[in-house]
């Protein structure tokens, strides 16, 4: 076409053909050509940095070229579980219902095979807020249902009844987390191996597997420790109660103590308990609540405490005190307790724990890579006490001494 032709409407036309001709163009013709750019940038960035073309300093010409160490490629992590199709069923409207879309992304999160045990899989996002929103409808529901009907499928009968109250309170669903929890702790307990030499290199990566779950699902549903939790500890149902404490106060109050100083001794009998935990005058907030959830942690069952707490309580009953328990001593035909027969005249020796013998055989064995070992023994501590096993337990005592200083 020429576009030197006179005339106005044959010159606009062709300026939008001229501009339409270069909004065509690909970007790269407007640049330099790809024969002559230089990709060595490009694929020294896609490459790992111990395995990067090194042009510096030069080599000299008789020098032999060795291949560069390079670290083996490590497998994708699992995908995020997808939202299950509900249809148009309500996953809000029974405790049946909500547990049934609960279920897989609990067992997907705590129970799935993952390459990092210190990281819990992931959960799609749309199901992410489908669960929050799920509890919550749940929760709002309830508290303007009427009576929980009775025989409910899969649930124990003590679990079917439950009262107006307790529904609207949520304690139904934080029961059955409870129960979950549970379960999962005694799996991880009844495959753990027969041999003591391989008990700690098999419960440390479990816990921690374990631990990374239960704090993905704490997460999850939050919704259950400030609606449900946060009540109940208000009413005196958490880990430390008024009647808990109420005994060594009464001792100190007197007729014409006002409210404010009576509330002052109740403060001062709760730091007394998490001292026992390790809590030093002038704690860091941070540091406080973590004290705290030990103390959570090593409460009985009937104690409401926060969703984490709950699955390092269970891990505590089902796996370590277990392992933790000392055997009894066979009782002969008289009555007497029989003792292993002393040995060099020594004392003779008492009875340990299958968790006791393990940490004896992986302290005092010879050869292996003693980093390891104090690796091991540092992480089992930090278990120990993050399920609420007690400062002066003698395992405890021994143990501690490894977490690494930064951890104390």
């Amino acid at each position: 076409m020429d576009c030197d032709a006179r005339g106005s409407q044959r010159a606009l036309f062709c300026d939008v053909l001229l501009t339409a001709r270069l909004l065509t163009v690909p970007p790269h013709a407007l640049t330099t050509p790809p024969a002559v750019a230089s990709t060595e940038p490009a694929r020294a960035a896609a490459m790992p940095a111990e395995c990067s073309d090194r042009r510096t300093p030069a080599k000299p010409a008789n020098a032999v070229s060795k291949p560069e160490p390079c670290a083996a490629p490590q497998p994708p992590p699992p995908p995020p579980l997808p939202n299950p199709s509900t249809g148009s069923a309500n996953p809000s409207a029974s405790l049946h219902a909500l547990w049934g879309y609960l279920h897989p992304a609990l067992d997907h999160i705590l129970r799935a095979p993952t390459n990092n045990p210190a990281k819990a899989p992931a959960i799609d996002v749309s199901y992410h807020m489908g669960v929050h929103t799920a509890v919550y409808n749940y929760f709002t529901a309830q508290s303007d249902a009427g009576p929980a009907p009775t025989g409910l499928a899969g649930f124990p009968a003590r679990f079917a009844v439950q009262s107006e109250k307790a529904k609207a309170s949520g304690a139904d669903l934080y029961e059955q987390l409870d129960r979950y929890y549970a379960d999962t702790a005694r799996e991880i307990f009844l495959g753990a191996p027969t041999d003591d030499s391989s008990l700690i290199h098999y419960l440390v990566p479990c816990f921690n597997r374990y631990s990374a779950g239960a704090q993905s699902v704490s997460r999850l549903l939050n919704y259950v420790n400030r609606h449900y939790v946060k009540r109940a500890v208000d009413e005196d149902r958490g880990w430390l109660r008024l009647a808990d404490v109420l005994d060594a106060v009464a001792r100190t109050i007197r007729e014409d103590d006002t409210r404010e100083k009576v509330q002052k001794r109740l403060r001062e009998r709760r730091t007394e308990e998490l001292r026992k935990w390790g809590y030093r005058e002038g704690d860091p907030p941070a540091r406080v609540a973590q004290i705290e959830a030990f103390a959570e942690a090593a409460s009985p069952p009937d104690r409401v405490v926060p969703l984490i707490a709950v699955a390092y309580r269970r891990f505590r009953m089902e796996v370590m005190d277990p392992l933790l328990a000392v055997p009894k001593l066979k009782v002969s035909k008289g009555g007497k307790k029989k003792r292993p027969p002393p040995s060099m005249g020594d004392k003779p020796p008492l009875p340990r724990g299958r968790l006791a013998r393990a940490v004896k055989e992986l302290l005092e064995s010879k050869g292996g890579d003693e980093e390891e070992k104090r690796r091991l023994a540092g992480e089992l501590a930090i278990a120990l006490r993050t399920v609420g096993i007690k400062v002066d337990h003698p395992l405890r005592k021994k143990l501690d001494k490894f977490i690494p200083p930064e951890q104390r």
